[in-house]
This record gives structure tokens, sequence and C-alpha cells, in this order.
């Protein structure tokens, strides 16, 4: 509005309040249908215009709408009486879009787009629930075996066969409790029909001599082997598959894949090296502790899912150990349809692997990533991680029961004991506290991990450093078992001093001299040694890895290699004159032994670490103490691991075998044993059930008691209750225990399942 001066000029007039607040009122649209969706448009200034502005945006681009209702808003503002009787046509479009029905979640639009494109996926679910309750029968018992089989065993025999001969999953995953007899019953199927050759069994290194041993001691000849392992196996294919059976390990299998695929560095450039594990048409595979493969993102995971074969296997006891996406890898190197399958939202496009050379769109159907769905993910994972086990993740967490129902069989020890006759197991913990130096060692640790924890949370990298963070952990559990293990890290800057140690004697080596095994001794206690055989040659073996002994006794001395001394035992590098000063946690183990000496009959004791360094200072003091012992390790070759084991078991006078974690926690028979002490709790308590289970099982007649060891004060108190979480997930989801599900609380689920 316009007005003129006393002087003749035109100037603007003033806008008053009053002013203002009647061009409010003359502009305005109110549309209203008392719905969630109900829309009042005032002037700009009014607030309730900026609450409502972007309900409004999306009315007026309904589809459909004519030109005219696509006028920008503050064309409104300025044309109302021309468009005074628009907004009742927008009110009734509007009406008609909330016919549709209640809005949809996320999961249930992506649902709808998936069915609409791939319809077979429908009834995915319905079909496994129709499938006929499985109901044990016993096989026959196989012609070429002669060990008998119990009970739940020939029925163990006719589930596999049956999943092999008429289920549409040529396989299955054999997920009996540690020490009911998963080999034999394999051996089993292997003998049910030997004419549909050759089979791969693959496993880890230390079970591979067992499974040799198995096959010829209870398969009566019938079974040709042939260990794919080592610098002399063969890379003939012919002579491979004229065997029954090929036995080879996670390691090698690894090797060739990566050769094969990426190629390995040569003078003349990069070669690539033919595998011929993968180029064997095999008529089954077995995967013996198939829990290997959990990381799907593996090369091991990747070589096992590279093999051709017609029949697919999975053995393990523990096939869950910390996650429910860890079933997956099992899932897709069975490849069972369509759980394993990435499907695309916008067409018919299916894919079993991740085809998207530029990162964005689809190999297939060009479509970009967001529009491609994984069915494992989306039916059985996503919703156990946003919901836990309510609403949606209950529904999820029941389709991934009903699947393992139908490709897993289960027993447990308690289920069959009459069949078993196993004697009682009994695990306690044993729960010590640290000395006064230890304390307040641990405590200067302990505030220097949270002090670099804190500055991590800080700048907001805790998931760029998480490999710092859990070596700062492994610190802490390390001083938990001995300062040594944190105090004689050597660093690259640090002084090296020390000695070589004779594995005979176990003090300071003279003249130290080494075994083609490459063990160390003084060369006077090694000479006595191989003099006191010399009746008997043929029977000469080491005295720390019992293979064949092979040394020569004018060797130089050996001298203190500055760079090989960092890679070799921890007792070289502690004061062995005196002053050494044993670990709570050391003693403890040394007091429970003692207590199971007797004058009457060996009671033989395994004890696990996961650390070997550790493991070397406890032979040291267990040696000193008067104990004779022997140690497994993964350094040790497949022949050193079963003569070592060969030991053990024969030895009447050898009381305590040494066993790293990793090395031997799983595939071990060790019945001679029926004690174990577990040094120190690991993450998931599915390696502590394994390596318990290594003397409670098939054969066992005394009862067995397996002894835990925890640092009160120290961060392996909190390990032991992150265990018994990961239990209830593992006993809800591959026992059935539905009880199990209720101890678990969202926020444990997402720990739990999120990786």
């Amino acid at each position: 509005m316009l007005e003129e001066s006393e002087g003749g000029f035109i100037k603007p007039s003033r806008i008053t309040r009053s002013t203002r607040n009647k061009s409010k009122n003359v502009n305005y649209i109110e549309i209203s249908d008392n719905s969630e969706d109900d829309i009042s448009v005032k002037g700009e200034n009014d607030s309730e215009y900026m609450d409502s502005k972007e309900n409004l945006q999306d009315i007026i681009s309904i589809k459909d709408c004519d030109d005219d209702d696509n006028i920008p808003l503050n064309d409104h503002k300025h044309n109302t009486s021309s468009k005074v009787e628009k907004p009742t046509k927008k009110k009734r479009k509007a009406k008609a879009k909330k016919t549709k029905g209640p809005k949809l979640t996320p999961y249930e639009r992506s649902t709808l787009r998936l069915y609409e494109f791939h319809p077979e996926l429908k009834t995915v679910f319905e079909d496994l629930r129709n499938v006929p309750q499985y109901v044990p029968v016993r096989a026959v018992q196989p012609a070429g075996l002669s060990i008998k089989l119990l009970p739940f065993q020939l029925e163990g025999l006719a589930w596999l066969v049956d999943k092999e001969e008429n289920s549409p999953y040529n396989g299955g995953v054999l997920a009996d409790e540690m020490g009911m007899g998963k080999t034999i019953q394999t051996i089993a199927l292997l003998l049910h029909d030997i004419k549909r050759t050759p089979s791969l069994v693959v496993a880890p290194t230390v079970a591979l001599m067992q499974w040799k041993n198995e096959i010829e001691q209870h398969a009566n000849g019938k079974l040709e082997t042939y260990m794919y392992h080592g610098a002399n196996r063969t890379s003939d294919m012919r002579v491979l598959s004229e065997y029954d059976v090929i036995l080879t390990t996670y390691s090698v299998l690894e090797s060739v894949y990566r050769k094969q695929t990426y190629g390995f560095r040569r003078k003349t450039g990069l070669v690539k090296e033919q595998s011929v594990l993968h180029n064997l048409p095999f008529y089954r595979v077995i995967l013996d502790e198939a829990h290997n493969i959990k990381d799907r993102t593996s090369n091991t995971a990747k070589a096992v899912n590279a093999i051709q074969t017609q029949k697919r296997w999975c053995l393990s006891g523990t096939p869950l150990q910390n996650r429910i996406g860890e079933m997956y890898s099992l899932i897709r190197f069975l490849d069972i349809y369509p759980f394993t399958k990435y499907f695309c939202t916008k067409c018919d496009c299916n894919s079993k692997d991740w085809k998207f050379s530029d990162r964005m769109h689809c190999d297939k159907c060009n479509h970009v990533v967001m529009q491609h769905t994984n069915f494992f993910n989306h039916f059985m994972l996503k919703n156990i991680q946003k919901f836990g086990v309510e609403g949606p993740g209950l529904e999820s967490f029941n389709n991934i029961q009903i699947l393992l129902k139908n490709i897993m069989l289960r027993r447990t020890k308690v289920e069959r004991a009459d069949d078993l006759g196993l004697p009682p197991r009994i695990i306690t913990i044993r729960s010590d506290y640290f000395n006064e130096e230890e304390k307040d060692l641990y405590r200067s640790l302990y505030s220097d991990v949270k002090r670099k924890f804190n500055s991590y949370v800080e700048s907001g990298v805790v998931l760029n450093n998480y490999a710092n963070i859990f070596s700062l952990i492994t610190r802490m559990r390390q001083l938990a078992d001995h300062p040594d293990l944190v105090l004689k890290r050597l660093n690259a800057n640090s002084e090296i001093t020390g000695v070589i140690i004779c594995q005979l004697c176990n003090d300071e080596a003279e003249e130290p001299i080494e075994s083609k095994c490459h063990h160390r001794f003084c060369r006077l206690c090694i000479k006595e040694f191989v003099e006191s055989y010399m009746d008997n040659l043929a029977s000469l073996t080491c005295p720390v890895c019992h293979i064949g002994l092979s040394i020569d006794l004018s060797q130089p001395s050996l001298e203190c290699n500055m760079e090989a001394f960092r890679k070799q035992s921890i007792v070289n590098r502690i004061n062995t004159s005196g002053t050494w000063r044993s670990s709570t946690k050391i003693e403890a183990l040394v007091e429970e032994l003692y207590k199971l000496r007797s004058n009457v009959r060996t009671i033989k004791s395994i004890v696990f670490s996961q650390f070997t360094s550790m493991l070397d200072l406890v032979e040291w003091r267990l040696q000193k103490a008067g104990f004779q012992t022997v140690k497994l390790q993964g350094n040790m070759s497949p022949t050193q691991r079963d003569e070592t084991i060969k030991y053990f078991m024969n030895n009447i006078n050898c009381e305590v075998f040494l066993v790293s974690l990793k090395a031997g926690g799983v595939a071990l028979n060790l019945c001679e044993a029926s004690h174990v002490f577990i040094l120190d709790p690991w993450w998931n308590p599915s390696v502590e059930w394994q390596s318990g289970d290594r003397v409670h099982r098939i054969g066992q007649f005394r009862p067995v008691k397996i002894t835990r060891f925890c640092i009160e004060d120290s961060i392996e108190s909190r390990i032991i209750e992150l265990q018994e979480k990961k239990a209830n997930m593992i006993n809800a989801t591959i026992n059935q225990d539905q009880a199990a599900i209720n101890r678990l609380t969202p926020a444990d689920l997402n720990f739990l399942f999120n990786n």
C-alpha cells in the first residue's frame, strides 16, 4: 500500500500491528480432514504453518492432480479467491489415499516387493513347517565297520543316509554334542555305499592323523585314504581320484585356493597355480569342526565354497559360537535355496554371489545396491537385531529354528545318557586373588588401558582402533596369568638378554646343540640320552615331540641369535638362577595337581591355555616340581602331534598334557585323562566346552572334573559373565531352549547378533 507525503513524494505506508493482523487473517487457507494428515496453513509468520509445511507439500504433490492443483504455496496466498474450491478436491484425494490401509514398515514394504518379483518365496517357511517331523529310525550296521554302533549312532546313520538320498538339501549339519561319535557315524556313512567316491574330509590339523587312524582301525581296509598335506602331496588329479577318502586341512585348502585365485609372486611375475582339490569333482565333502568357516568373508570359507561336490556335510558340536550370523556361513556352504541368495526388489534378478563390480549397480540387472537383499538377512537376522525376541524378532527367531530342524541333527549327552553310559562330569570355577605385587602391576596397566580407551571414545574413533583396544585387553588377560607375559615382551629397541634352556634338564644349556626337529639340549644331556638307547636305537625318539630323533652330536655349539631369540620360548628370557617368581595362577595349578597325586595309580590331567608363553612357563615350573609333561602347540607338524598324543596316552609316568587351546581344543580324543584345567577364560563358551569334552566322551569310564581358573579382581570375571550370556543364546538357537530366550535382554541380543 502506497500513500502520498506532504512534499508530493510517494512512500510505502507503515505496517502497524493491526495491519499485520489484517494481512494475516486475509491470507488464510485451511484444509481439515480430522485425520493424522490434517493441515492448517496460515501466514508465514505463524508457527502452525512451519509445523505443517511438509505435510502440505505432500498433499500438493499427490499424483494425478490437475495442473491448477500444483500451484506453489506462495501463489495460494495471492489467489485465494480463485482457488478457494481446490482444497475440497485435495481433501477427497487425500481420503482416497487413506483407504489403502495402515502405514507399512520398511520390512513389510521390502517383503511385499520381494514377493511381487519372486512369488516362490511366499511359501518357503510354510513349506518347512509342513515337512513331517523327524522320527528316529535305526539303520542297519554297515558290513565293513569293525566297531558296533550305539543305538543313537544307528539313528544318526539313518538320518545321514536319508538326507543324502531323499532330501532336497543333499546334506546337512550333524551337531551331536562333543564326544558322541560324529567321526564314527561319518565313517559308517562312507561305508554305506563305498562305490560313491571320492569323498573329501577337511579337518583341523590336529585331527588329521586321528581321522586317518580311525578309518584304518574301523573300516577293515575297505576305504583307501590319502593324506593331502605337506610338501610331498601330489598334484596329479588322476592319482587322487583313485582313493576313496582324501584327507586335508583347512589351511592347505585355503593355500591352494589362494594360489589358484590370486596367484603368488615370483621373479618372472605373478604366477597362478591350479588347485587339484578345486578341479576334482567329489561325491561328498565333509567339514569336520565346521565352525572353522564361521567367518563367511574369510579365504577359508571361500575356499570351501569353491569345491565341486554333490553332497555337503558339516560336523560340529558347536556350530554357533558367538552370533547367529555365523550359521549363515554353514548354510551358504550347504547351498540351501533360497537362504543363500541375494534377491532384487525391482526385478526377478537373484544371485548367490554379491556381484557389484562398480560397487553401485548389479552386474546382472543394473539396479542399485539398496534394491538388493539377502534372504537370510531379511527374514531371519535383521529383525532379531532390531527387536530382539519380541514381535517381528520372535517370528524371525522361529524361522531360524524351523530351518535348523530340517537340516540339523542335534543330540546331547543328557538326552542319550542311557545309550552312552558316560560317568558324571563336574565343572567348577576356582577363584583366586592377586598378591600385592601382581595387584599393583594390574592396577597400573588397567589405568593405562582405561586412559587410552577413553581417549578413543572422546575422539570418536573406537571402531577405528578396535585392534589396538583388543591388544590392550589381551595384555590385561596375560597379566592375570603371569606378569612376565607382559613384562618380558620384547620391543624392537629393547636389549635382549637371556640364555638357552636345555629341554632335558631345564637349566641353562652348556654347549647347546639343536635337533632336526628344532629342540635344544646340552650336548652332554642329549648324548647321555642317546646312549641310554644304544641297545634299542629303533625306539629312540625326541624327548620333547617324541618323533624319531635326528641330531648331530658333533655340531658346533649354538650362539644366541638376536633375531631368532625374539621368537624363542619365554623361558629363555626369565631369570632361572633362583630369583624368578611364579604367579598366583601357576601356583594354584601346582596345588591342584599335587592333590591328584597318588601312590596307587596315575591320574592324568590336561592343562589348556590360549597363550603358548604361559604353557612354556607352566611346563618349566611343573618339571621343576617333579611332574612329567608333554606339550602340544600349533607349530608342530601332524606327525609330531600324533606322536606326542600317543606318548601321553601310553606312558604311565606322563601325568600332565599341556595343550594350546587353539591347536588342540577340538577334535582330540584324550580319554586317558580325567581332569581338565582351563587356565584362562576365552570370549565364547563354545571353545571351553570343546576343550572339556576332549576327556568326557565315549570311551571314558572315570568321573571327569573340569576346573576353570579365574582371578576375581581382574578382567577374567567379566569374561565369564559374557560367556554366560552367549551360552543362553547358543542354547536358545541350537538346543531349541525357549527358557534361554527369555534370559536374553534386547541389549544382550543386540551385542550378540551384531558383527
